[in-house]
């Protein structure tokens, strides 16, 4: 008998499911306020030259280029990433693999200021699992 408890919990990590849309949020939160930024894009995002990410009144295409807005916004001398956190996300499946990802998103800073907006994400379902292939994020100022 003790075998087979140990054999379950040997294989359950196997037997779980693979993260889903929201799943991806909590990822990438968590990559965030860590302060990993290599991690949250890594994890989120298609590695492509198609991916897009539309904010400030810019659109940004690749993975690169996002990953380097981020770094300038982020890492930058004098910049700190704050705390984010994601709140009111909604799922909805388009098909089978693809969800339109809706929800806030909120940073809080060091010095008590914050900034925050809105976010919409299309997500597919790759070989590696979900990933963000469009990013469309505002803010409320």
């Amino acid at each position: 008998m003790r075998h087979l408890r140990w054999l379950t919990l040997a294989l359950l990590p196997a037997c779980q499911a693979p993260p889903q849309p929201a799943d991806i949020l909590e990822i990438q939160q968590e990559a965030w306020n860590a302060g990993d930024l290599e991690r949250f894009v890594d994890l989120g995002y298609w590695k492509s030259p198609a991916l897009t990410f539309y904010a400030g009144g810019e659109v940004r295409r690749g993975f690169d280029e996002l990953l380097e807005r981020h770094r300038a916004s982020a890492e930058a001398e004098g910049k700190e990433m704050g705390g984010l956190a994601f709140s009111d996300a909604g799922v909805l499946m388009l098909a089978p693999a693809n969800a339109l990802v809706r929800g806030r998103w909120r940073l809080a800073f060091a010095d008590g200021t914050t900034r925050g907006g809105l976010f919409t994400l299309l997500m597919h379902r790759l070989p590696g699992g979900w990933r963000i292939v469009h990013d469309h994020t505002s803010s409320e100022e």
